[in-house]
């Protein structure tokens, strides 16, 4: 198998290929009560602390960006006391209209698990799982049209992929965190439509470096300079991109692929370690 260009030197020798964009719909949780008053990440300062009226000018920016896109946006409300509940991606996993629901793994964010399925069962899911294994949705469940990537190492449970693949009965290909600053598989992958990804190897074991490199030998692969800004944690409609803004590098690669990048502001968001993706759970639907 030939080695993937790095992003830094990769240059386009053909013309960018057309993309169409594919409206989806999403749940997102507005900011009301977020703040950073404990550390389960290594992105989270309490002594920093974190504003709460910037990351939901942020937030509103992000659900605007979604809005002009022409997808549609469902809101649960936030709750009191859970002030990561507006990182929705992490709430469930929405397939075939099935969901597959979160057990978080830290006690901080246990409530948001019943919270995210209790919204769905009562907005017509009716078949939701209460997990008996420890995951966290679409933080670390990425849906493509053959597969399932699904992240562990920090937070998810390999036994929570498994009970998934039951559930939903898609192949769920398991793939292994290793750097700490990537703690969810959503923030060091994402997908580019349902058969190509973006990311960033050294988040992965070097075995799940190389399944992916088998998947996916046409990725887009990312740099650690845009990682570190969680410039992975993205949202593709299959044409455009909504993307952290200072991922500049990647930006420019995404865009010589023939991708139209939206750039947005997340940075406040981010003092949590959430961007674009991490606010967004998708409702699939049969």
């Amino acid at each position: 198998m030939s080695v993937m260009p790095t992003m830094e030197s990769s240059t386009a020798s053909t013309a960018p290929t057309a993309r169409t964009g594919l409206k989806r719909h999403y749940l997102m949780c507005r900011p009301e009560h977020f703040a950073v008053t404990y550390s389960i990440n290594p992105w989270m300062d309490p002594s920093a602390g974190a504003d709460r009226d910037e990351a939901v000018r942020q937030w509103e920016a992000l659900r605007s960006a979604y809005a002009g896109l022409g997808h549609e946006v469902s809101l649960i409300d936030p709750i009191a006391g859970l002030p990561d509940m507006v990182f929705a991606a992490n709430g469930a996993l929405v397939v075939g209209g099935r969901v597959y629901g979160a057990r978080f793994t830290h006690p901080e964010r246990h409530a948001e698990g019943p919270a995210y399925a209790a919204w769905l069962r009562a907005n017509g899911f009716g078949e939701v799982l209460d997990a008996e294994h420890t995951n966290e949705g679409e933080g670390d469940f990425l849906t493509m049209d053959e597969v399932i990537l699904a992240g562990t190492g920090f937070r998810t449970r390999v036994a929570a992929h498994q009970e998934a693949q039951e559930f939903l009965g898609r192949p769920v290909v398991t793939l292994r965190l290793v750097d700490p600053r990537f703690y969810h598989l959503d923030t060091a992958l994402f997908a580019l439509g349902g058969d190509n990804v973006a990311y960033y190897p050294e988040a992965f074991s070097p075995g799940s470096r190389a399944v992916l490199e088998r998947l996916f030998p046409d990725a887009v692969v990312a740099g650690e300079r845009d990682a570190a800004v969680l410039g992975l944690n993205a949202v593709c409609d299959g044409r455009h991109v909504v993307i952290n803004a200072e991922a500049t590098d990647l930006i420019a690669t995404l865009a010589g692929h023939g991708y139209e990048p939206v750039p947005v502001d997340m940075s406040e968001l981010r003092k949590a370690g959430g961007g674009p993706k991490c606010c967004t759970l998708e409702l699939r639907y049969p």
